[in-house]
């Protein structure tokens, strides 16, 4: 069992690192590995919307080994996603924005690995970019792991960080239930259980030609 920690943040050592590093340790502890990924600090181009990696069904964007295509690798052996993220505009910053947009579109998503967003502020604007990360995973068929809070940690500086003890407590909470989360999926493998037919995807739009 391994979990994929994303760091969206262009700050390598900063406090979504902080964040994420507490979730990082619990897991540890409950016996599951993790691999980082950090964005860094180069532009992150956007997804055009070309639908070129689903035509050719490359299973990854097209354009070449940048980290979007690493992190959907490293994907393959990763049984879940933690992504990190500081709150710019009460939203999640730009660069993680791009990055996932065309990784989940590139990708098709990663059903039934369970996902979960961290988020770091200042203030405020934490629940908004919680929202728009946890949807990610919602329209992906990807379990979304609770906490005993939302998930997000206060403070300029790591240091500060360090300080808010209920977000570091649910980071840990965080990290607990990820690894009990799975634990069940491998447990119900091992029994036998599948998972849940697909259906096939209907896909509409809110235009009707009307009759003649």
């Amino acid at each position: 069992m391994k979990v994929l920690l994303l760091n969206g943040s262009p700050h390598p050592k900063g406090c979504t690192w902080r964040a994420l590093l507490e979730a990082e340790k619990t897991l540890h502890e409950e016996g599951v590995e993790t691999e980082w990924l950090h964005i860094g600090y180069e532009p992150v181009r956007g997804c055009m919307g070309c639908g070129m990696c689903r035509k050719n069904q490359l299973g990854k964007c097209i354009f070449g080994e940048d980290p979007v295509n690493i992190a959907i690798g490293k994907m393959e052996e990763c049984g879940a996603l933690i992504v990190g993220s500081p709150v710019h505009y009460a939203a999640a910053c730009g660069g993680i924005t791009s990055f996932l947009d065309r990784m989940f579109y590139s990708s098709g998503g990663f059903a039934y690995k369970p996902g979960a967003a961290v988020v770091s502020c200042r203030r405020a604007g934490s629940t908004s970019a919680l929202e728009q990360l946890n949807k990610y995973f919602m329209i992906s068929n990807m379990p979304l792991v609770p906490s005993a809070y939302w998930n997000m940690v206060h403070g300029n500086t790591p240091a500060e960080v360090e300080q808010d003890k209920e977000g570091l407590m649910v980071m840990r909470t965080l990290g607990r239930n990820m690894a009990w989360l799975l634990k069940s999926i491998e447990a119900g493998k091992n029994a036998g259980l599948t998972l849940p037919p697909d259906e096939g995807h209907i896909r509409t739009n809110f235009i009707r030609k009307l009759e003649e």
